[in-house]
């Protein structure tokens, strides 16, 4: 399976009627494996700093998470795994795998709970296929 299907099939799938807005793999070099229409240009420092806060757990919120220039607030997450952000009435769920980030924007009426099961099950996924 390529990777943009895991974006088109998995990451943009509908789940009670909802879906994600924007969806990425990008790996951890900040190279982009596959993306939605809508994602946006991520800066190589943003990459960094998500990056960062996985390895030490905590860095991002003090300045928040930045996507394409757009800034979410920081909200809990699994230490190392996850990372979840919130930005008015929309957010980011960003799981990290071995090779890769897997990152899901998204909208109401989309909530919290359905982003992070899509995006957080996808990475479960690859990291079980050693990805």
């Amino acid at each position: 399976m390529s990777w943009q299907a895991y974006v088109d099939d998995h990451l943009l799938c509908e789940i009670e009627g909802n879906s994600l807005s924007a969806a990425a793999i990008i790996g951890h070099d900040g190279s982009v494996w596959a993306q939605s229409d809508t994602f946006p240009q991520l800066k190589p420092e943003e990459v960094a700093g998500i990056l960062s806060d996985f390895d030490e757990p905590g860095t991002l919120a003090p300045t928040g998470l930045f996507l394409g220039g757009t800034k979410y607030m920081v909200i809990q997450g699994e230490p190392g795994a996850v990372i979840r952000g919130k930005k008015g009435a929309g957010g980011v769920t960003v799981k990290k795998t071995n090779l890769a980030l897997i990152i899901g924007i998204y909208n109401e009426p989309m909530t919290p709970g359905q982003c992070n099961m899509i995006v957080e099950r996808l990475g479960d996924y690859l990291i079980e296929q050693g990805m």
